[in-house]
């Protein structure tokens, strides 16, 4: 019997078909956009979301079945998701409202309110998040005060995790991986906490009812079967938020081994046995959330633009490339990174193009290059965006490590483990080996790996992935570049501090 793996993201939406030992039988992908038409906005037409992850289902179905290793039934089906959003709906699953996504900023003042009201350090110990715009809780408090009437017609607000599950037929269940981002959940307890909703007046109803994830929570409807070619008797499974996904998929099920997701956001994703709430983890915005295996918890850095500070720089320098690739029948990425020069750049970036990320979790931080002259090419700057990325994950490396969490292998999933040139400028940059995995789309993997425990094909997460997660190649330091980015490293160190005092003047100016 077959599985199937939906990873949800910011930008896009893919579907693999596996067979229980990780091998992948059909895929689908489609991408989607989001609005942005003022600072801080971020919103998705959840609805076309939707309707694109029925169309990728069907994609990977048609595909699966073509193949001869692909004529198996699909057993089951669980979801990797993108974290935070929030989406209105009616009874019926229908939004009422678009999808606010998590890198929607606007909702700065209600984490004030939050801060104010509870205490960041009370909100850190009891849920594992401290107030920040990210945190869906959050955006349920701007939604009530900026969208009142949308916030009086909704029946409930979802994650992507419940509303696609909800589309497919499922009731509403959220697992316990988004629950516990929320900033509405008792970590310990494992329950929505009354401490907090209570004193906001947020009826526990309002949110989906929280499972663990690995839980068959239904099977398919009849007209999501017809519309996306499953077959009629498909069990739907709790999956997960898509970094604990992804986490499962490149074999993250202990400690010590940390995953590198490199997709729309770049994040280093570590897990743990016991909840880490120290000083370490709350002034660098750690989260402290529950991984999709039980009874493990798990925590990640976050750099928001990982891909998608490449994704404009192939938008707005990039268009002989685009033309090149179009006439090539290529991926544009892998024209523009044939391009990039083998040696580390004159350049620095610093990435902060959607305010910083973690360990600072500055909101005003602004995006800089610095270094340019009259013989900078647009190939430098590629190299360099490439690069910035890798110092932001040492400078998270290093943080996450004095917080207790040792971490001795690194591996790299996501659309940016598939270039090479990316996988060496982080090992030399991080200056420890990077492996990579035969299945690089661990998100899907490590949800369909949840469907393949919950439908007994696997005794337990640890069995599955010990038979379907295989190591592939290692990216090892090399000696030179690591000593001359080991310095250039202390530059970019001082690059955040320096122009924090600058662009809050900016701020102040534009505001």
């Amino acid at each position: 019997m077959d599985l199937i793996g939906v990873d949800v993201g910011t930008t896009g939406c893919k579907a693999v078909v596996f067979s229980p030992e990780g091998r992948i039988l059909g895929s689908g992908y489609q991408e989607y956009g989001f609005v942005s038409t003022e600072p801080g906005m971020a919103e998705q037409d959840a609805e076309q979301v939707w309707r694109i992850t029925c169309e990728v289902l069907q994609q990977a179905v048609q595909r699966a079945s073509a193949s001869e290793a692909g004529k198996n039934q699909i057993r089951a089906l669980s979801l990797s998701v993108q974290g935070d959003a929030v989406i209105p709906v009616d009874q019926h699953f229908t939004p009422v409202y678009n999808a606010v996504l998590g890198m929607d900023y606007r909702s700065q003042p209600q984490a004030r309110s939050c801060s104010e009201q509870f205490g960041d350090r009370r909100l850190f110990v009891l849920t594992g998040m401290r107030p920040h715009p990210i945190n869906s809780l959050i955006k349920i408090l701007w939604l009530r005060e900026k969208r009142a009437q949308v916030f009086e017609r909704a029946w409930k607000v979802l994650t992507y995790s419940d509303f696609i599950l909800g589309k497919l037929g499922a009731e509403a269940v959220i697992d316990h991986t988004m629950a516990s981002r929320t900033m509405a959940f008792d970590l310990k307890r494992k329950q929505w906490s009354s401490e907090i909703l209570d004193p906001l007046g947020i009826n526990p109803d309002f949110f989906s009812r929280p499972e663990p994830s690995g839980t068959i929570i239904g099977k398919i409807s009849k007209a999501a079967a017809d519309r996306t070619g499953l077959p009629r008797n498909l069990k739907l499974v709790t999956g997960g938020h898509d970094q604990t996904c992804a986490a499962l998929g490149a074999g993250v099920t202990d400690t010590g081994r940390a995953v590198v997701s490199t997709g729309t956001a770049e994040v280093l994703s570590a897990a743990f046995f016991e909840p880490v709430l120290n000083e370490a983890m709350y002034r660098s915005f750690y989260p402290c959330y529950l991984h999709a295996k039980a009874p493990m918890y798990f925590t990640f850095t976050l750099n928001h633009v990982g891909g998608l500070l490449l994704r404009w720089y192939r938008d707005n320098f990039a268009h002989a490339e685009i033309e090149e690739a179009r006439a090539a029948g290529i991926d544009p990425y892998d024209r523009i990174l044939e391009k990039v020069p083998s040696e580390p750049s004159p350049l620095l970036v610093l990435p902060h193009f959607n305010g910083s990320g973690t360990p600072w979790c500055d909101m005003d931080s602004k995006g800089a290059i610095l270094g340019l002259n009259l013989s900078t090419t647009r190939h430098d700057i590629a190299r360099s965006i490439l690069e910035s990325q890798s110092y932001e994950l040492k400078s998270n490396l290093d943080t996450v490590e004095q917080a207790g969490i040792s971490i001795s292998e690194l591996r790299a999933v996501g659309g940016g483990a598939k270039s090479p040139l990316w996988l060496q400028i982080k090992a030399d940059i991080l200056a420890r080996p990077i492996i990579t995995l035969k299945v690089r789309e661990a998100a899907c993997l490590g949800a369909s790996l949840l469907a393949a425990v919950a439908t007994g094909l696997y005794g337990s997460i640890d069995e599955a992935v010990e038979k379907a997660v295989v190591p592939d190649r290692e990216f090892s330091p090399d000696k030179d570049r690591v000593r001359r980015y080991k310095e250039t490293f202390k530059i970019y160190r001082e690059l955040y501090p320096t122009l924090s005092a600058i662009n809050r003047k900016l701020q102040r100016e534009q505001a």
